[in-house]
C-alpha cells in the first residue's frame, strides 16, 4: 500500500492533471458529442435524429452533458487509475528458466513441453521463460533472475566453458537443476554436470508400454500415481550412478517390455531387476531432479505426468517436501 505522504504527492499531480484537463473541456466549444443519436459537425450544426439546429456554446442544446459532471467524471478515472498503478500484481512464487537447445538429435516433443511448462506455471503461480540461447541466460546476471533450470530434452554440448562456470555457480548459490529426457543425453564430458544428473544415457529400444512402479511417493507430485501403472515411453537404459545416494521415484518392470536394444556396435540388454527412471538429490549446494519421461509429445498432455513435472520443478526451486503420510 502507497505511503501517506506517496498518496498526497500523487493526488497533488493528480490535481494539476485534472485541472489542464478541464480547461481543456471549457475551450471546446465545436465539442463533438454524442447524445441520443446526435452528432455535431465542423460547423458547429447539430445534426441526427432529432434534426439540424444552429449550436450555441452557451446554450448548451440539450443531451450535452455538462462541464460539471464531466469534471467529476475525469477526475474519478484519474484516481482509479493512481490507485491501480499504486497497488502492483502480487509477485509469482518463483521463475523458471526452460532451455531446450540441442546439438544432437532434437526432439519433436520440445514444443510439447514448453507449452506444458507455460500451463503449470499459470496453474501454480510461477514464471517461465523459454529460449534455446544460451548466450542469452548463462551469466551471473541473468540466471539471478531464477529459482530453477529446465534442460528440457537438450542433447549434446551446449554451453561453452564460461556459460558452465556461471551454471556451476547458480547451483552452489542454492538454485535447482530439472532434466527431463534426454537432459541424460547432454555433456557427457563435463564431470559436474553429468554427476548433478545422476545416470547418462546409453542406449534405447523401440517405443514400448511397459509398467511402471512408484518407488517412493514422499516427494512432490507423486501422490497422483498408482502404485504400479502402465506408460508408453521410449525407456531409457543408463550407465552407472556418477554419484552415491540417489533418491529413486520411479522405476519400469522390465518384465513387462523388451529392453533389448543394438545400434551399430552398441547394445542394450536392460538394466535387470532394478531399472530407474526418476530420481532426485541435494547437489552441490542446490537440487537436482531427474526424469527419463518425455519423448512423445503427447506425454505432456497427460495430467499425472504433469503433476509429476511440476512436483519437479517445485522442490528444485523452492527445497520444499512432500509427506505422503
Amino acid at each position: 500500500m502507497a505511503s501517506a505522504a506517496g498518496g498526497c504527492a500523487s493526488l497533488a499531480a493528480l490535481g494539476a492533471t485534472e485541472s489542464r484537463a478541464l480547461a481543456e473541456l471549457e475551450r471546446a466549444p465545436n465539442l463533438r458529442a454524442c447524445s441520443r443519436g446526435a452528432t455535431f459537425g465542423p460547423d458547429g450544426r447539430r445534426r441526427g435524429i432529432e434534426g439540424t439546429q444552429p449550436f450555441d456554446s452557451k446554450a448548451r442544446p440539450t443531451g450535452i452533458p455538462s462541464p460539471r459532471p464531466m469534471k467529476l467524471r475525469v477526475f474519478a478515472f484519474l484516481i482509479m487509475a493512481a490507485l491501480v498503478g499504486s497497488n502492483p500484481a502480487p509477485a509469482e512464487q518463483f521463475s523458471a528458466l526452460v532451455f531446450s537447445k540441442t546439438a544432437g538429435w532434437h526432439h519433436d516433443s520440445i514444443p510439447a513441453g514448453v507449452a506444458a511448462i507455460q500451463d503449470l506455471g499459470k496453474l501454480h503461480d510461477f514464471g517461465v521463460f523459454w529460449t534455446e540461447d544460451a548466450n542469452r541466460v548463462f551469466n551471473d546476471k541473468e540466471l539471478a533472475k531464477y529459482k530453477v533450470v529446465i534442460f528440457l530434452s537438450t542433447t549434446g554440448d551446449v554451453l561453452n566453458p564460461e556459460q558452465k562456470a556461471a551454471f556451476e555457480r547458480f547451483i552452489r548459490a542454492g538454485g535447482g537443476f530439472v532434466g527431463i529426457h534426454s537432459a541424460s543425453d547432454t555433456e557427457y564430458n563435463w564431470p559436474w554436470y553429468t554427476k548433478m544428473v545422476g545416470r547418462m544415457f546409453h542406449i534405447h529400444p523401440a517405443i514400448q508400454t511397459a509398467t511402471m512402479k512408484v518407488e517412493d511417493y514422499n516427494f512432490p507430485g507423486m501422490d497422483r500415481f498408482a502404485k504400479r501403472f502402465l506408460f508408453t515411453e521410449e525407456w531409457y537404459q543408463f550407465d552407472e550412478p556418477r554419484v552415491d545416494k540417489l533418491h529413486y521415484l520411479l522405476s519400469v518392470d522390465e518384465k513387462t517390455y523388451h529392453p533389448e536394444a543394438k545400434w551399430d556396435t552398441k547394445e542394450g540388454h536392460g538394466m535387470g531387476a532394478f531399472h530407474p527412471v526418476s530420481w532426485y538429490q541435494p547437489y552441490d549446494g542446490g537440487r537436482a531432479f531427474y526424469t527419463a519421461l518425455g519423448h512423445l509429445p503427447a506425454t505432456y498432455s497427460d495430467p499425472n505426468f504433469r503433476h509429476h513435472l511440476f512436483g519437479g520443478i517445485y522442490w528444485a526451486a523452492t527445497g520444499n517436501g512432500f509427506s505422503a503420510e
